[in-house]
């Protein structure tokens, strides 16, 4: 797969992460924040929380979940990335890490990919 496949792929799953979180009501405040240590997918408000939301999407699970993939280093790098978010935009809403996972067998051309919300991976 080339990168540009690749990327459209990414922003693919989070658009449709996006959907997802809108449609059990929560609002999107920021997409693919960047910063020196990493960039967080998703931004949302929702419940009393404001959810810091790392999607992945997988086309097999031939190298594991994509929740499996979000391993201690890469935690880390999202915990810093959300206290830097926090510095630059502060809230009284409690931070929550979430995971999402997009199932997408046949990559842009799934016709129903599975969302699997993981609230509080970490």
């Amino acid at each position: 797969m080339s990168g540009e496949e690749s990327r459209r792929l990414g922003r693919w799953g989070e658009d449709l992460s996006a959907a997802f979180l809108e449609e059990k009501g929560c609002r999107i405040v920021d997409r693919n924040w960047k910063c020196r240590f990493g960039e967080l997918d998703l931004v949302a408000e929702g419940e009393g929380y404001l959810c810091f939301v790392e999607v992945k999407l997988r086309r097999s699970n031939r190298f594991g979940t994509g929740a499996e993939q979000v391993d201690r280093r890469k935690q880390e790098k999202l915990r810093i990335a959300a206290e830097l978010y926090l510095q630059a935009c502060p809230t009284d809403l409690q931070p929550r890490f979430d995971v999402i996972q997009v199932f997408a067998p046949n990559g842009l051309g799934t016709k129903n990919p599975k969302i699997r919300h993981i609230e509080g991976a970490f």
